[in-house]
């Protein structure tokens, strides 16, 4: 309700001058093309005023992809277009296990295990959203060795 009670004027007020100022812009106007965008998109803007699951912003998804952004330079020297999309594909399973509350490595590396006997049909099993970690009666081995100290 008060999503509806506050946002809705600003969104109606917002819809009706993107309106306005769209019929005063050329069509190939690079302004034109940013309001086309967001009126074409704009059943998608307001959707959070009918489900409050939905976040109000895309905060989370943008802390998410700023590493990647921020390192984006570094991306250029992957080696080649395949081995960006590899390399693309991880980081997105990555993100979406710690969106989803899940230890990226532990994850991974599941999944890396489980994948070349599991069917196709179980591949769904293994979507961070769905994803279950592993039951284990013994505890975890280290990762690595402990680094000695220096004396």
């Amino acid at each position: 309700m008060l999503r509806q009670a506050q946002s809705q004027p600003i969104l109606d007020r917002l819809h009706k001058w993107l309106l306005t100022k769209r019929l005063l812009l050329a069509k190939a106007d690079v302004t034109a093309k940013a309001i086309d965008y967001t009126l074409g998109n704009w059943q998608g803007l307001t959707r959070f005023l009918e489900d409050g699951n939905i976040p109000i912003d895309n905060y989370k998804a943008e802390n998410s992809i700023r590493p990647l952004c921020i390192g984006r330079k570094n991306w250029l020297f992957v080696g080649s277009q395949s081995a960006g999309e590899r390399a693309a594909t991880v980081m997105s399973l990555v993100e979406s296990a710690k969106l989803n509350d899940r230890d990226p490595w532990e994850y991974l590396k599941d999944v890396l295990e489980r994948l070349p006997t599991l069917k196709h049909r179980d591949l769904a099993e293994l979507l961070p959203h769905n994803w279950k970690p592993p039951v284990s009666s013994a505890a975890p081995a280290p990762l690595a060795r402990p680094i000695p100290k220096a004396a």
